[in-house]
């Protein structure tokens, strides 16, 4: 079975998941419980992150795989059309294919440096595959251009918490703290920053 074949039926199984591009509205919205909750297994990622859902997603696989294969395509086609990146990012984010739906992510970004929901998107993504260090470059940003948004300091502090950086983490959680004092990740966030600084 080649690669496209592969990701062709990957797709048909998580059809259900495919459809409606606004990155913010695919991330899970998790409850905080005994720690953040986490997308991609090992990464925690803040309990704000809007809930997953695709109530209008197509039931037939042909449809999908079609849909799938005109997305990707028209993105490679037309390198230079924002929305279509964006579109090809979010089906490879589906199947939890991270490291292409980055190298659609950045070429959106590079379309408009300015789009602060690709930006921030770009830290999502980047938390959810692994990459911390890349993740917290992006998030940084995106406080660059609005420093009160709690979805952003929530993934930050995430990303630095993983990252083992207990200072960075901590002034993380104090800014998200002043900002939304009833966040609900806040006890987990201050329980794992405890852990951390214990060297546990």
């Amino acid at each position: 079975m080649n690669r496209e074949n592969l990701l062709f039926a990957i797709i048909g199984i998580l059809f259900g998941f495919i459809v409606g591009f606004i990155f913010a509205s695919t991330m899970s919205q998790k409850t905080a419980q005994n720690a953040p909750q986490t997308m991609a297994g090992s990464q925690t990622l803040p309990a704000d992150h809007p809930a997953t859902g695709a109530p209008n997603a197509p039931t037939d696989p042909q449809a999908v795989r079609a849909q799938v294969t005109e997305s990707i395509e028209q993105a490679r086609k037309d390198p230079k059309n924002f929305d279509a990146q964006l579109k090809a990012a979010e089906l490879y984010y589906q199947i939890q294919r991270y490291d292409q739906a980055i190298e659609f992510l950045l070429k959106a970004n590079a379309l408009q440096p300015t789009d602060y929901r690709t930006v921030v998107i770009l830290g999502m993504v980047n938390l959810d595959a692994g990459h911390f260090e890349t993740a917290e470059k992006w998030y940084r940003a995106a406080m660059k251009i609005k420093q009160d948004d709690v979805m952003v300091l929530s993934g930050l502090a995430a990303a630095t918490l993983q990252k083992g950086d207990a200072k960075a983490a901590e002034d993380a959680i104090a800014q998200l703290e002043k900002v939304e004092p009833n966040s609900q990740d806040l006890p987990q966030f201050k329980e794992k920053l405890a852990t951390l600084k214990s060297g546990k």
